[in-house]
């Protein structure tokens, strides 16, 4: 077998394997504003904030105390 002909089924299993690992999350604040992320956020920090990317790759940092809800979209 030529290496083209191996390149394409391995670039497609590794593609498939990188969609798995992102899980959609909804983080829903206190005041009902709700936040879609990529992936889960990180844990609240030792500041007591949760920091996140949103799905229009903007940074969002929020104070903990301010998060009613933290769990994956369905």
């Amino acid at each position: 077998m030529n290496i083209k002909q191996l390149a394409l089924p391995a670039v497609l299993a590794c593609c498939a394997m990188l969609a798995g690992c992102s899980t959609a999350t909804v983080v829903t604040l206190q005041n009902g504003t709700q936040y879609v992320t990529k992936d889960v956020p990180k844990t609240k920090s030792k500041d007591g904030f949760y920091e996140f990317e949103d799905i229009s790759g903007k940074m969002v940092k929020v104070r903990a105390d301010e998060v009613a809800t933290v769990k994956q979209e369905d």
